[in-house]
């Protein structure tokens, strides 16, 4: 196995694969990071993405991917610039069909779906190489169309979990609007137990959005995670509109993995 982003989601995730009897190769972007990756057991190595990889650099990665079987990719959109997450993976995607690989989990956001009051399914944003979206154009990267690999992409809704407390996002800040919109939340545990699922059991061919089952309205959540942290609670305008929810059964249905945190409201004190 190798995960190309060994940080607050992919260190536990190689840890889990670590855990479960796998050989897990990894990488990050900070030297300092190196002999903690060691030190849990993953064969590591640094990694700067981008369009201008030299020759000889591309060649050192592939021949260093072609030992693992699965690959899972957890870049941020937010590592690229405006415009450029596609342009970001590019020598990501031509080392994953020159490597050998057999499968690849790309990890996505529910960032694609629009901002619009509804139920949001897969079906909503499609991953297609002239997408609109940065992302979704990514996402289009990874799930072959000539068969070269297996793949699944797994849209991830908001991570929290220790480290990433919910309390601290919008503390102390005032009139906000959506206060009505649900929260489309994930637990750092889920998260983990559900890519753990997939790349354990093979699961591949979709495109599956992940989420805790409970949606409590914004202005509850913000609140009652604030106060829990001791600072001062967010408040909303009155009449706020709400917002997207994101649909999970997809997931459940093919992925056999029970959520420990499907109440995100209970969730708060594992943070």
């Amino acid at each position: 196995m190798a995960v190309v982003g060994c940080g607050w989601l992919g260190l536990p995730l190689a840890r889990h694969l670590l855990a479960r009897g796998h050989r897990v190769l990894g990488t990050t972007t900070t030297p300092e990071q190196l002999p903690p990756l060691a030190r849990a057991g993953i064969e590591a190595r640094l990694l700067q993405l981008g369009p201008a990889w030299e020759p000889a650099e591309e060649a050192d990665f592939i021949a260093w991917l072609s030992q693992a079987s699965v690959l899972v990719i957890n870049v941020p959109p937010r590592a690229a610039v405006a415009g450029g997450y596609p342009r970001l993976l590019r020598p990501l995607h031509r080392a994953v069909a020159a490597a050998g690989l057999r499968a690849v989990v790309f990890v996505s956001t529910t960032g694609v779906y629009p901002d619009e009051p509804r139920l949001m399914r897969e079906a909503d944003a499609l991953s297609t190489r002239d997408a609109a979206s940065d992302v979704l154009r990514t996402e289009g990267h990874f799930v072959p169309r000539h068969g070269q690999w297996q793949s699944t992409v797994l849209r991830l809704g908001g991570l929290f979990g220790p480290g990433r407390a919910p309390g601290r996002f919008l503390a102390g800040r005032r009139e906000l609007p959506l206060g009505d919109a649900p929260v489309n939340l994930l637990h750092l545990t889920d998260a983990v137990g559900v890519l753990g699922t997939v790349v354990g059991r093979g699961i591949w061919g979709h495109t599956l959005n992940v989420c805790a089952q409970g949606h409590p309205p914004r202005r509850e959540f913000y609140p009652a995670a604030a106060r829990l942290l001791g600072l001062e609670p967010p408040t909303f305008l009155a009449d706020s509109a709400g917002g997207k929810l994101i649909e999970s059964s997809r997931l459940r249905a093919v992925v056999p993995y029970e959520f420990q945190h499907d109440d995100v409201l209970a969730a708060l004190a594992d943070c």
